[in-house]
């Protein structure tokens, strides 16, 4: 349980582009749900990460950084554009993703929701995906040194896919609970029919870790049903779980289908620690213009303080989640938008809207 008189420690990672605008605009209204709930103030640690790093310690994530967040249970990382980096530092794992695997941070929790007063292509849209992030195809991840892609001749480029028992097991918990927590329904996406032992081994434990949850609804589906399912009835699902690559490219989509990739939110947890991070990149054309769309990284930082309420049992985090959740929506339906949606609020603007509304019961 929290002690009001203990502050909350959480990171505070900036990145690049429009990353220190839409971090400090998720910051502002996370400061006020806690002041409103009754929370201790947070005590938030700055940590360099992206071009700003390179040009002071010479990497994009300096050891110092990794060092910070081992103290740290959880934090908000803001995009970076590891596409600007100089040759050597783009060679190099994008610092987002070295964070995941430094932390053991194996499951990508992607909600997308059509939100009133955002258009969206799919009004119905409600669901969550449940995404390995360890390993699967994706080379950055999936070995303990090195890389899973390599090219053995100039002709040739290879990859490996890695599937083990235990990731799936993690994550084929993750979803079960979080499906608990919604409508109790449960899609296990896989492509076995092509990839029989990979993916059938990611689809039998998710079938088998689904029987300690007898409650919940499951079924299966190749990623490519899916992919239509998606387009044709996105109301049909609840929570999908899958691998790696499969779970990246569906929730853009399912993105897109909610009204914007800049309404998308995710957090990256393990048991122990999670990091709040946009679905969106850096954008740096808008930076420093204050357009920026906040509120995925807004909606992001939500979800971290439900998961802090769910690690620690503390109803306080919850429900200051919740009042940012409600306001996010309610400034939205209320018409006020960046320009990304059709509105007219600068980052600050829309900001100061949302930090209004939490206030609302």
């Amino acid at each position: 349980m929290n002690d009001a008189s203990k502050p909350v420690r959480l990171g505070l990672i900036e990145g690049d582009g429009i990353g220190p605008e839409v971090v400090r605009a998720a910051r502002l209204v996370v400061d006020e749900a806690l002041a409103v709930v009754g929370a201790a103030p947070v005590e938030w640690v700055s940590l360099p990460m992206g071009q700003r790093a390179i040009e002071e310690f010479g990497n994009p994530l300096p050891e110092q950084t990794l060092r910070g967040l081992e103290g740290l249970d959880a934090w908000i990382l803001g995009p970076h554009d590891n596409a600007s980096y100089a040759a050597e530092h783009r060679r190099a794992v994008a610092p987002g993703g070295a964070i995941r695997k430094h932390f053991g941070l194996y499951a990508n929790i992607r909600p997308a929701r059509a939100f009133a007063g955002v258009r969206a292509l799919a009004p119905d849209i409600d669901l969550v995906i449940v995404r390995e992030n360890s390993e699967g195809f994706y080379a950055d991840r999936n070995m303990f040194a090195g890389s899973g892609e390599f090219r053995p001749t100039p002709d040739v480029a290879m990859a490996v896919g890695v599937v083990t028992r235990r990731a799936c097991e993690l994550i084929a918990h993750e979803a079960f609970r979080v499906a608990a927590s919604r409508r109790k329904r449960v899609t296990i996406v896989h492509k076995a029919n092509v990839l029989p032992m990979t993916m059938g081994l990611f689809r039998d434990v998710c079938y088998e870790i689904a029987h300690a949850y007898p409650g919940i609804e499951v079924h299966d589906e190749h990623v490519d049903a899916t992919a239509a399912h998606l387009v044709r009835a996105p109301g049909d699902f609840d929570v999908l779980v899958t691998e790696n690559l499969f779970g990246d490219i569906l929730s853009d989509l399912a993105g897109e289908l909610s009204g914007s990739l800049g309404i998308a939110a995710s957090l990256n947890c393990s048991a122990t620690r999670a990091m709040a991070q946009a679905v969106h990149g850096a954008a740096p054309t808008l930076a420093g213009r204050n357009r920026a769309n906040p509120v995925a990284l807004q909606l992001s930082a939500a979800m971290l303080l439900h998961w802090l309420g769910i690690r620690d049992a503390d109803a306080v985090f919850t429900h200051a989640g919740e009042r940012i959740e409600r306001a996010v929506a309610a400034t939205l339906e209320a018409g006020v938008a960046t320009a990304d949606l059709g509105g007219t609020a600068s980052t600050s603007e829309f900001t100061e809207q949302v930090r209004a509304r939490v206030h609302y019961r």
